[in-house]
């Protein structure tokens, strides 16, 4: 079994933040979200992970940094997000270049998953189509991602709605599947009509007769799409502490709620409540609620609530 990653998106919600960085290689918890993800793939798995141009720097300097060695960068000649060619569309241009036989395990690089991706794969039946799925509670909010219905037995997928106007489910699909090689041509045929609907290749299959199986699991799952997100996922999975790397120091200074600390960032005099503050940053006599400040940015006498700061942004009062 192959591992194809998709993170090729522009994650234009998450700007300043995405803005020159991919939102695959943001900081979770003081580690890129696609390292979280890679290092749950087993080890017999090669790995291929699709960016566009604009990244492609971003991703060659994190391979570098990985301990496997069969991870494998594909460059799409994009670098805009009108031109790119879809996440389905990327997938099927993989499958033609590799004239892959095997089957798929088929990740989306921006999804922050709990669960062990070794359990997932246990539940695979040779030759039947698997996707992991989780209830996150809230019907009306399902209906921003792919719904999952089950049929009576709890595990076979009846229906597949992506981004229902009326969800009927709150059990939504999490970029995490399995794709038999069998259904990888009926795959590549969707993909020329519908590029970017990676979700509705499950429609497909439904729709062709294909039988699909449906991993659900309780562990926590984060889709990181926007500010607002990425402080849900930092405050689920820090808690109620400080998370700081070896190098950053922090003096006469209180922090409460869940604060990250990046590498070689200084914190004096201030007071933070909920804040993620990237690698290289300096902040003194400032109170800072709910922030996320980007790389080697510098803070003085300032009180900001919920924003975002662009890397090297310089704040005085």
């Amino acid at each position: 079994m192959k591992t194809f990653i998709l993170a090729g998106g522009f994650a234009t919600r998450l700007w300043p933040l995405t803005e020159k960085r991919a939102k695959p290689l943001l900081p979770l918890t003081g580690k890129p979200l696609l390292s979280h993800l890679v290092e749950k793939v087993p080890a017999d798995s090669p790995i291929t992970v699709s960016t566009n141009a604009a990244f492609a720097a971003g991703f060659t300097e994190w391979k570098k940094q990985q301990k496997r060695q069969d991870i494998s960068i594909l460059i799409e000649d994009t670098a805009h997000d009108d031109h790119k060619l879809g996440a389905l569309g990327a997938v099927a241009a993989w499958l033609k270049q590799e004239g892959s036989d095997e089957d798929i395990l088929l990740l989306t690089g921006d999804n922050y998953c709990g669960f062990a991706i070794n359990d997932f794969l246990h539940r695979y039946h040779s030759g039947t189509a698997l996707l992991a799925a989780h209830d996150i509670g809230d019907t009306k909010a399902a209906g921003a991602f792919g719904t999952v219905i089950l049929g009576s037995d709890g595990k076979t997928l009846e229906a597949f709605e992506e981004k229902p106007q009326h969800p009927r489910t709150s059990l939504v699909s999490t970029g995490v599947s399995v794709l038999p090689a069998q259904v990888l041509p009926l795959l590549m045929d969707f993909a020329k009509g519908q590029p970017d609907n990676v979700g509705g290749i499950f429609e497909e299959l439904l729709r062709k007769g294909q039988k699909v199986e449906c991993f659900v699991f309780r562990e926590s799952w984060f889709d990181v799409g926007s500010f607002e997100a990425y402080m849900e996922a930092t405050k689920a999975l820090v808690g109620e502490q400080l998370l700081k790397e070896d190098s950053a120091t922090l003096e006469k200074s209180t922090c409460t709620g869940s604060v990250v600390l990046g590498k070689n960032t200084c914190i004096t005099d201030s007071k933070l409540h909920n804040v993620v503050v990237f690698d290289d940053c300096m902040i003194e006599d400032c109170i800072l609620r709910d922030c996320i400040l980007d790389e080697h940015c510098t803070l003085r006498g300032i009180d900001l609530t919920g924003k975002m700061l662009r890397a090297g942004t310089t704040l005085t009062s």
